[in-house]
Formats: C-alpha cells, structure tokens, sequence
C-alpha cells in the first residue's frame, strides 16, 4: 500500500481530500510581496477571485510548496512504513516538481528503504484532477506502486485540457501578452482558445465572444469522444463562471450519453491567476481500466 500527495493544482476540494484519503500540498498566495497565503487554508478560492475581480489594481502572485512543505508531508507517511505517489503541476509551468524532488533527497538517507515515486503530470487543474483520481482508483483496486506508476505515465499521456478566458486583462498583467494585444482583443472581443500540449500552453483558435468559444468547445469535445466516451473521464472547470461549466456539462451528457461523473470544478489561484475570473475550462482523460 502507497500513500497518495499532490500538489495544490490538482483544484480538489477540502471534501474531496478527506473523501479520498489524499493529502493535498497548497501553493502560496501573495498580494502585498510579503504576506503568504497559503490557498484553500488562509484564503479560498472564492474569497481570492472575487478580490481580483473587485479590486482593479490588485495584482497577486502564487508560488510553489517549498521542499519542506513536501517533507512535512512525506515524514509521517515514510515513518509509518509507506511509500508514497507524488503528482504536481507540470513542471515547465511551476517549480513544484523540483521542490518535491528535492524534498525525496532530503528523506532518502533517513528512509533508505522506503520509495516516493514523483510524477510530473504535465497538466494543471482539471487535467491534473482527472490523472489524480486515476491514480486513486488504482490504488483502491489494490495495484501496488510500480504498475500504478506505470499506468499513471499512460494516463498523463492521454489526457488533454482545453479553457477560454473573459479577459486578457489577466495575462496581460501576468506578462503573458503585451498591452497591445490586449488591448485590441479587448475591443474585438476575443477570446482564446488554448490547449495544454506536453506541459505548456499553447494557443489553438481565436474566436470573437465566450458563447462562439464554448460552442467550439463543445462541438470539439463531442467531435473527439463520441468513439471513446466510455473509455475516458471528463471533467469541467471555472472560475466564477458556474453557470457556463453546468451548461457545457449537461449539453456533452446529452450529446454523447454519458453522465459526466464528477461535478464541475472551482479551478484555483494557481492557473486562475493568469485566466481571470470567468474563464472556462474542460479536461478529458482515458481510463486506467481502458488503456
């Protein structure tokens, strides 16, 4: 038996955690420079968005678990005898990989017979959340850590994660995009369409409003999964944006059959705060059961 981590990314809720048996390592949320919130404990998600969305100046910044964030979590479970599964953000996003790598070598010595296997998800949020569930139910289905491992490389390698944005005021800010492009998609009303691609973000289609944007999506989604529906899990994402996210779920149950198991996401500060409130996310993944 292996005990499960993952970074704060992966958008689970605090039911979520005690409903699996997981421990979730948050990132850090900072306004002021100075003062480090850590996220779904000193500030939730709610809380931290709709401060962005009501103070126009306020420009924050998330940052990584540190490695000994990692190792306070690590310790009880390598002292009580098990190995654990670490899954984190990709790593070309956030150095939350390298904080937990660095956290194993700080344990090795101590622990020499106990094993942390870290996984680089090369996804964020949603798509995280879908690989981490996977990875639940294998350890629930009794694999040991080397086949779940194993399969959870597979699984990473199927999933794919897709979102629009309201605004590019938030990557704007971030120094993702120049003031000009913002500016200008702005007045056209432009909304992006982006695809996570082998851990980055990539910019696939470019469309006037979120209602054509989330139509693409949708049409797209149900285009790529109607001769896989029962092989993969799908999940839905927002950012203050609930009603968008229970719309395109009940609109891609109804169009492929299916019932879309989980319920849809709150996606947190660390990918939301380049998104911006209103953004608009959606994730699918094959089955470990499937590969």
């Amino acid at each position: 038996m292996f005990k499960i981590v993952s970074d704060g990314s992966c958008d689970f809720s605090s039911a979520e955690v005690k409903q699996y048996g997981i421990d979730v390592i948050p990132f850090y949320i900072t306004f002021d420079q100075s003062t480090y919130l850590k996220e779904g404990v000193d500030i939730s998600k709610d809380g931290y968005f709709n401060r962005l969305l009501n103070e126009k100046n306020l420009f924050p910044k998330t940052s990584q678990p540190n490695p000994q964030d990692y190792a306070e979590v690590y310790t009880p479970h390598l002292k009580a005898g098990f190995d654990i599964i670490s899954l984190t953000i990709s790593s070309k996003l956030s150095g939350s990989y390298q904080s937990a790598v660095i956290a194993s070598e700080m344990l090795k010595e101590e622990y020499p017979e106990r094993t942390i296997a870290i996984i680089d998800s090369e996804s964020a949020c949603i798509g995280q959340g879908l690989i981490l569930k996977e990875i639940i139910k294998m350890r629930d289905a009794g694999l040991n850590l080397d086949k779940t491992v194993e399969n959870a490389h597979k699984v990473l390698k199927s999933t794919n994660l897709y979102f629009t944005l309201d605004t590019l005021e938030y990557l704007k800010k971030g120094g993702r995009i120049g003031p000009t492009t913002a500016l200008v998609g702005g007045i056209l009303g432009l909304r992006p369409i982006m695809q996570f691609i082998q851990g980055t973000v990539s910019q696939i289609d470019n469309v006037r409003g979120k209602k054509k944007a989330l139509e693409l999506m949708q049409e797209a989604a149900v285009e790529v999964l109607r001769d896989a529906k029962d092989n993969v899990s799908v999940s839905v994402g927002h950012i203050l944006s609930e009603d968008d996210a229970l719309k395109f779920k009940t609109n891609i149950e109804k169009e492929l059959g299916i019932k879309v198991e989980d319920q849809v996401t709150e996606v947190g500060a660390t990918i939301g705060t380049h998104a911006g409130p209103g953004a608009f996310a959606f994730a699918y993944c094959r089955k470990y059961a499937c590969l």
